[in-house]
């Protein structure tokens, strides 16, 4: 009883005081003024295919320097990129050459064999490298193009490890680097943004952030990204984007996409109440969303199983309707 009144007290005072709530000893996560509060509607839509059809879980969003758009699938090993076909709506998944490859992670699965590779979050670094996570077993690996090996960043979580759930599939869910700071998203049962300083690989800060007046049992992050030195956070329970200030960890505005998602076009037939939304990548026109469908099929469309890309103008830009890649 006394394990059930914590875990549903969070949850019974945001329901009462129609504020976002914090765990206990997390720091603050809203500014003294509310956020600036937005609603995302979608400029485009695509359905993401695989030339073998087969099922894709896209995890993660990463918008490169040059436009390219990379996500990865939860279910196998790799990075793939989204190709924009010449026909409206339609794109491919085509997987990136010597990108976290089996061979490439060879070395590693002695370390913990069991279990399929559960890739997740997506980021680049300032050199150029790029970042997973790899939920089951809390890694986070890091490729670098130039030798094409992958390595395992030694970070000791035992600073954190009391957010820790010991499901493995509520882990580590989304990363972003930006200011020599990679950034971890601890998706559940606690959800907490943690913080590691890239030239030590030491544990600097953790945090937890949340959409006021939602009155969510969790957070349930499911993606970073680093843009404009913010870190934009993805909220899937909540549906929706913060852009949170790095430093002091106030939420500076909140971008809606309830409306997005629940269409009749875009809904998909699962029996979860939260969201599906798994993908985040930020530019200075666009907020982009995947869909991680889990293999459920579109309400309108049963027969279609392909996961889901929004590309959602900023409302918070003027002129924001960019064009299409």
């Amino acid at each position: 009883m006394r394990g059930l009144i914590r875990t549903t007290l969070p949850w019974l005072l945001a329901v009462t005081l129609g504020a976002g709530f914090a765990v206990p000893g997390t720091t603050a996560s809203h500014p003294p003024s509310a956020p600036i509060r937005h609603s995302l509607r979608a400029g485009q839509t695509w359905r993401l295919d695989l030339p073998d059809e087969a099922r894709f879980d896209a995890s993660a969003l990463l918008l490169l320097p040059d436009g390219a758009l990379l996500t990865v699938n939860d279910k196998v090993p790799g990075v793939y990129r989204i190709e924009f076909g010449p026909e409206n709506g339609t794109t491919r998944v085509v997987v990136l050459p010597d990108a976290f490859t089996l061979r490439q992670l060879a070395p590693l699965v002695a370390e913990k064999p069991r279990g399929h590779f559960d890739f997740e979050g997506l980021a680049r670094d300032e050199a150029g490298r790029l970042l997973v996570c790899e939920e089951g077993r809390r890694w986070i690996l890091r490729l670098d193009p130039r030798t094409k090996t992958v390595e395992r960043l030694p970070i000791d979580w035992a600073p954190v490890a009391k957010w820790f759930s010991a499901d493995p599939n509520a882990s580590f869910e989304g990363l972003a680097v930006g200011g020599g700071k990679l950034y971890v998203a601890n998706e559940r049962s606690v959800g907490r943004i943690i913080v590691v300083d890239l030239a030590t690989l030491k544990i600097s800060d953790d945090f937890q952030v949340s959409p006021i007046g939602r009155a969510a049992h969790d957070i349930h992050y499911t993606d970073l990204c680093w843009f404009g030195g913010e870190l934009w956070v993805l909220c899937r329970e909540s549906r929706c984007v913060l852009r949170v200030n790095p430093s002091t960890h106030a939420v500076l505005a909140e971008f809606d996409y309830a409306k997005i998602e629940t269409a009749p076009a875009n809904r998909y037939a699962h029996p979860y109440p939260f969201g599906f939304v798994e993908g985040l990548a930020v530019d200075a026109d666009n907020i982009w969303l995947a869909v991680d469908n889990n293999g459920f099929p579109r309400v309108a469309d049963r027969n279609d199983r392909r996961p889901t890309l929004w590309r959602c103008p900023r409302p918070d830009r003027k002129n924001s309707i960019a064009p299409a890649p």
